[in-house]
């Protein structure tokens, strides 16, 4: 009986692991070099509110973190998707530990919410078309 309860003990985690339904308001974090969420809000939530806050509206304290909140910036969306590919002033190149379809989920969810109203969504094929214009993103995505 021990045995099969440790088995069932071993078990759990990955029985966990196996079940795809998020409740965004856990606070779980992805693991390794890239994220493992794939919707907009879930990557929000662990690669964007710690800087531009739960509200988008962004922060200042130790740096400035701009606000998203009913941003006109976000109304052409190459430069949302430019910015989370290639990085922006003090914001990290995010992108390079997202898929494509990773990042055109959560540049629609940022363009679509947070008082944000542009409905024009953007595809896995236009963050291809933007990382193929980043030479030195391309170099870096080929290491090892």
């Amino acid at each position: 009986m021990p045995a099969i309860a440790a088995l069932l003990w071993l078990a759990a985690p990955a029985a966990r692991a196996q079940d795809t339904r998020h409740n965004p308001s856990e606070n779980t974090l992805s693991t390794g070099f890239a994220f493992s969420e794939a919707g907009g809000e879930e990557l929000y939530a662990n690669a964007c509110q710690g800087c531009h806050m739960p509200d988008g509206k962004g922060a200042t304290g130790a740096g400035t973190y701009p606000s998203l909140a009913g941003d006109k910036a976000l109304e052409a969306p190459g430069y949302p998707l430019s910015v989370v590919v290639n990085g922006q002033h003090g914001m990290p190149p995010v992108g390079i530990m997202m898929s494509d379809e990773q990042v055109a989920a959560v540049v629609n969810y940022v363009r679509t919410h947070f008082g944000n109203h542009y409905r024009d969504a953007v595809t896995a094929d236009n963050v291809k078309a933007v990382r193929s214009a980043d030479t030195w993103g391309a170099i870096i995505r080929r290491q090892p």
